[in-house]
Order: C-alpha cells, then structure tokens, then sequence
C-alpha cells in the first residue's frame, strides 16, 4: 500500500531527474550513492521501499520505492535494514544496484565488545533466542512505571513498537537517542497512539530502574502510561524478553555495555522489523511504523 501511494509522486520526480540528467542524449547514466532504511520488500523483490536520506541538489530525503533488475539484489533485504545502494538514473529509467546491507556492530562503550560477546556465545555455545522476522514473537509480562502488569498480547489489534534501554545511560547518542525518537513518534501519530498504536521501553537493567524510577524516567518524555509503557520485571524475565529481539547487554564497570535495537510488531503478533543500532532518525522509523500501521 505504501509503494502504491507512491508511485505518482515518484514517477514525477524520476521524470524530473531524468529531464535534468538526459539534456544531451548520449550523456551515460547519472549515479547516485544513497543510505536508508528499508520500510518493506515487494514480494516479487523486484522492488522495495526505502526512507531515504537527502542527495544534495538532486532530491530531499524522502520515503519511496527503488527497481532492482535481478531479484538476487534484494537477497536477505527485510524492513527494518539500513542498506546503501546506488540510484542509476539511465535516458528513460531509474533503479537501484549495489543492495548492501550496513550491519551495526556498535554497544555503549566500545564498539569492539559487541563483536568479542559474539565469539564468546559461539565458543561457549550459547544458542541464539532471537524471534526472526516474520515469526510470532511469544507473550511475555513485565511491569510498567505505574506498577501496572503489562503482557504483549493484550495489545492484539495494534501495532507495538519496543526499544531497549536503561536510565543511567550516559552517552546520548544510545539510549537517550532512542528515547528521543518514540517521543518524537507520540507526537507524529497522536491521534492513533493507545488505540492504535503502542510503545513499549524495556530496560535491561532491572536491578536499578524499578518501577519509580522508570516513572521518573517517563516523565522526562510527557510519556502517558496508557500509551507508551516503560518496562521492568525479574530479571530472567528481562533478560528472557531482551533475548527474545537480539538484544545483548552486560554490566562493566557500573555502566552497561549493550547492543541497541528497535522492533517493530504488527497486530497479529508477528515481528516485522528489528532494527539494529542508532544510525536510523526519528523521521525514519515513523516512516516504517507508518507503513505497519497501514496493513
């Protein structure tokens, strides 16, 4: 449906850029490097949809959809991935090449310690628990900031969007970024947020971001607690939840080293996106909840 509202504006604007680019008719192709994150892929996967940064004097960050010519170019490509690619705007026609996939490695403090947990899960032979896209993620129960039990099922019918955080973070482009960014979705979908749409923060440090806390936290965000709910419980429960979305996290030194993830549910149940990292904007994740919501 987000590809289908699109296309006009899209045809226009590649017709514009070709204008521009085709003024000598054996001009070669004009080539582009673009970064964005993908909303979704065709089911043919001859396309796909990309929230896209800007290319300076040639067209504003934007969200729409890009042709590939091999349906091999998108292998691997799901919602929720950065990817770099190249826009070739040929004499009558425009399509991406190029598809990579950008893989974030980065936690809190040292970059080099998400790749170190990795090996070491795989030396000692720790299985992996995360719910691949696509799958039903299981029900679970925590607590929110206002003591309330909160369980992912009873938000069937709506779209649910969680982040993975804890309140000491001291570097602002981790958790405070993520935070940021769903108060920045409150507003973008105010009329649909509770009945429609849902956040929920899960903290993986437990021990120290109780439930007041939490509170104390939330209101730093104007977070309404019916709507955008700050998450804690046991903490096997926790760890149990944070697993379930990729989400590594140990304590040193009286902070946490951790990965950063955004996940984005649909309202079956079923996962649709796990964004890795912090590189995405807030304009960027609106866009994909955008297009879950509209499903």
């Amino acid at each position: 449906m987000v590809a289908a509202r699109l296309v006009a504006p899209v045809v226009a604007l590649v017709a514009v850029l070709l204008a521009g680019a085709t003024c000598a008719q054996a001009q070669p192709p004009q080539r582009y490097p673009m970064t964005g994150l993908v909303i979704q892929v065709d089911p043919s996967r001859t396309s796909f949809v990309v929230s896209h940064d800007s290319i300076p004097g040639v067209m504003p960050a934007m969200t729409m959809p890009f042709d590939v010519k091999e349906r091999a170019a998108l292998a691997g490509v799901t919602a929720g991935m950065t990817v770099r690619f190249t826009l070739v705007l040929g004499r009558q026609s425009a399509h991406a090449e190029g598809v990579q996939i950008v893989r974030d490695q980065s936690v809190e403090q040292d970059p080099s310690t998400a790749r170190r947990l990795e090996l070491l899960k795989r030396i000692t032979g720790t299985p992996s628990t995360a719910v691949p896209v696509g799958e039903r993620v299981p029900d679970f129960t925590l607590i929110d900031q206002a003591r309330t039990a909160v369980t992912l099922s009873q938000f069937r019918g709506k779209v649910v969007v969680a982040n993975f955080i804890y309140t000491t973070c001291v570097l602002p482009q981790f958790c405070y970024r993520m935070a940021n960014h769903f108060s920045v979705i409150q507003k973008r979908f105010d009329r649909r947020m509770g009945t429609d749409l849902v956040l929920l923060t899960v903290t993986f440090d437990p021990v120290r971001d109780t439930p007041e806390r939490l509170a104390e936290y939330a209101s730093q965000w104007k977070a309404d607690s019916t709507r955008w709910h700050f998450l804690t419980g046991a903490v096997a429960d926790v760890r149990r939840v944070c697993g379930w979305f990729g989400v590594d996290f140990f304590p040193d030194e009286g902070l946490m080293n951790h990965s950063v993830h955004t996940a984005v549910i649909d309202r079956g149940g079923t996962l649709r996106a796990n964004i890795e990292g912090n590189k995405l904007t807030a304009a960027q994740l609106g866009d994909l909840v955008a297009a879950v919501l509209e499903r």
